[in-house]
């Protein structure tokens, strides 16, 4: 005898099958309800005794998937295919014999929305790229493939609270970036915006319920206005004798999301635009509403899209204006013909429905068509299943750019890319050594933003180091890895050298030296501070985790190491500074050091020496800094650039900044910054940061700058 709950599932099994049957009698024939029914009783059969982890029978499923088909009004076929397409892949039940039971096309159908269901977007990329060009050339035998695969994957996301969180998260972030995208692709709008906001709910709950309720609340403020609004066009489209549906709508959440994310806007800037369809008969009098919008409402300027001349790649048709409302609130109006209307939401799964009598159901079909043509003709010309996924993608994702290397190979590049992330998408070798960049065969900075379509070459010298300001302007993640890497390298490059100074400075006061140090006292050492190499110990000295007298005494045996317990030897002579400024010796900002200044270096654990001047402020006034302070000198003849401020006060006269500036720049100097302070009306004050080579050229400077009438004064500025 059966259950209760047996009794209480077959009864819903029923009502469920019942209700399909009644929703396809309104624009199927008879005879293939009777075949849909039949489905029904075979995939049930199969499927008698599994459950979906929610308890329920397995053939809800496949009932619910076929009712979503049913609200697109497909054909009875796509509907028997939804109903078994589980039984394949989950029961003994082979391909021949639902082709021999339901026809070579529903079997063809089920073969392939099984093939999809293998699909692992968290496995290896290769894995995932090979089930990637199964699904598409499942999509190219039989379009309607993928739309069963979408229906499938709507009911899926439907009843996904009942997975574990880490598996809801996996398919909600497949779904987001492959499945609504494709759907979007296809036209199918209904579809599209539930599996957004789905996934949405999936994969962000807490900003899905924060958005909702913000929508929920703001959407009775709203309700006036929006009645107004909406009363004005009827009335003004009925005195100009129209025919049309006047409709109010709203951007449905994960669109609002996204605009919130991409553009950093604040839910009231986002959600402040009210929105209308106006729905008439033809094309002709699309054109007639929108001049009669524009004379109602003025027209926000370049904001007005005419997608019916020009239909976007989906064959999405309409017109799209926005206009100033009253109280000046802005107004989106879209404009279409029923057919327009009902394509936008259906797509390619209205091909099926209007056949082709519609000629804009036919163009949009033949469209999609014309999309599986081109991706199966990539696949043909794909080296592999990896580069036939990135070329793919160029269609679904338009947050990616595709760029060709001077030989035809193309590569992908995220969103915003630049010559360096091309470099380092070429090779990691191409990127650390890059030194200039062709596009289009025209000479371009390395910042330089690229486009789809655009030609890269990129020039390379030996010897050449990435540079840190790249971390600026870089976007791909294995730009910012490798250049972070190299960074890391060199960094650790420069302390050793450093450290090696270091210590060789300390062990010369008791005239000894690094090559004197026997290599088991070395090893002793390294095994006392756990340390694996010397380079290691000498990273630790540059750095300024261990000082170098203390490791100096440590190396050399105890009657040679007559050095203070708490400091070095009066003895020990200055270290000499080369000038070259790296990531381990840095120039500091407060007082910014130039040859020719006293100067003194201070050692912090773990960031290695600064140069300040020796009477610095920071110095002075910091004890702990005082602790840590080596004696340092410039090196004789030093040569380079060095950064300096200076301020000069001027008369509030026209042209006084360009006068200072050629002065400076006579000077042989660069203004690397400027800014300005406004005085007492009568004067001004010029910040400048300029380059000079030492004190000598600076005082050259600023004689050439005191000479001028319409300056005061000129100092050099320490912060």
């Amino acid at each position: 005898m059966a259950t209760r709950a047996e009794t209480l599932n077959e009864d819903k099994s029923r009502f469920l099958i019942s209700d399909l049957c009644r929703m396809l009698d309104s624009y199927l024939e008879e005879e293939q309800i009777r075949e849909v029914y039949r489905a029904y009783l075979f995939g049930a059969e199969a499927h008698e005794g599994q459950h979906r982890l929610s308890g329920e029978p397995y053939i809800y499923h496949p009932i619910e998937a076929a009712r979503i088909l049913a609200g697109l009004r497909l054909d009875h076929k796509s509907i028997v295919a939804a109903i078994l397409h589980d039984v394949i892949e989950d029961t003994p039940i082979a391909k021949e014999q639902i082709a021999s039971e339901f026809g070579a096309d529903v079997a063809e159908l089920v073969d392939g929305v099984s093939k999809l269901t293998q699909i692992e977007f968290e496995s290896s990329a290769e894995a995932q790229a090979e089930n990637f060009r199964k699904m598409i050339l499942a999509m190219v035998r039989d379009i309607r493939v993928i739309l069963v695969k979408l229906a499938d994957r709507l009911h899926n996301m439907r009843t996904l609270g009942v997975m574990p969180p880490d598996k809801r998260r996996r398919i909600a972030r497949e779904t987001l970036d492959i499945y609504a995208p494709i759907a979007h692709r296809l036209g199918i709008n209904a579809l599209r915006v539930e599996l957004e906001d789905l996934g949405l709910a999936a994969l962000y709950p807490l900003r899905y319920r924060v958005l909702e309720k913000a929508v929920r609340e703001a959407r009775g403020h709203r309700k006036e206005v929006l009645n107004k609004i909406e009363l004005a066009i009827k009335r003004r489209v009925k005195q100009e004798h129209l025919e049309g549906r006047i409709l109010s709508r709203e951007k449905h959440l994960y669109s609002l999301y996204k605009k919130i994310r991409d553009k950093t806007l604040s839910f009231e800037e986002t959600y402040d635009v009210y929105a209308f369809r106006v729905v008439v008969d033809k094309v002709d009098t699309c054109y007639r509403a929108l001049g009669i919008m524009h004379n109602l409402f003025k027209p926000v300027p370049g904001k007005f899209k005419d997608y019916i001349a020009i239909p976007k790649a989906n064959g999405y048709q309409s017109l799209h204006t926005i206009l100033f409302g009253p109280y000046g609130i802005p107004i989106e109006v879209q404009i279409r013909t029923e057919e327009m209307d009902r394509v936008a939401e259906s797509g390619v799964a209205a091909h099926w429905v209007y056949k082709t009598d519609e000629d804009g159901v036919d163009q949009m079909h033949a469209g999609a068509r014309e999309w599986l043509r081109e991706l199966l003709e990539m696949q043909k010309h794909a080296g592999n299943s990896l580069e036939f996924l990135e070329s793919v993608k160029l269609d679904l994702f338009p947050d990616a750019i595709y760029v060709f290397t001077p030989t035809g190979e193309i590569m992908k590049l995220p969103h915003g890319a630049t010559v360096v992330d091309f470099a380092y998408a070429v090779h990691t070798d191409i990127g650390n050594t890059c030194i200039a960049a062709k596009v289009d065969r025209q000479d371009v900075p390395l910042r330089t933003t690229l486009r789809n379509g655009q030609t890269v070459e990129i020039v390379t010298a030996e010897g050449a180091r990435p540079s840190p300001a790249w971390l600026s302007f870089v976007v791909s993640a294995k730009a910012r890895s490798n250049i972070r890497h190299h960074q890391k390298n060199l960094k650790r490059e420069e302390a050793i050298s450093l450290g090696q100074r270091m210590l060789d400075r300390a062990l010369g006061v008791f005239g000894s030296s690094a090559a004197q140090i026997s290599a088991e006292r070395l090893h002793a050492l390294l095994k006392e501070y756990h340390l694996k190499t010397p380079d290691d110990l000498l990273v630790d000295i540059g750095l300024g985790r261990r000082p170098s007298v203390l490791v100096a005494r440590a190396l050399l045996p105890v009657e040679e190491s007559g050095i203070s317990e708490h400091g070095e030897a009066a003895s020990m002579p200055p270290l000499v500074i080369r000038g070259a400024e790296g990531m381990v010796t840095r120039f500091s900002k407060c007082c910014r050091p130039i040859p020719g200044d006293p100067v003194v270096g201070v050692i912090t654990s773990g960031r290695g020496m600064m140069i300040h001047t020796q009477n610095c402020r920071n110095i002075t006034d910091d004890k702990h800094s005082v602790d840590n302070c080596l004696e340092v000198q410039w090196e004789p003849g030093i040569e380079g650039e060095f950064p300096v401020d200076v301020t000069v006060v001027v008369e509030d006269r026209r042209g006084v900044l360009a006068t200072v500036a050629r002065a400076i720049g006579d000077a042989d100097s660069n203004i690397e910054n400027v800014g300005i302070e406004e005085g007492d009306g009568l004067t001004n004050s010029l910040k400048f940061l300029l380059t000079v080579r030492n004190r000598q050229h600076l005082a050259s400077i600023m004689r050439r700058v005191r000479n001028i009438p319409s300056v005061i004064r000129i100092t050099r500025s320490r912060n």
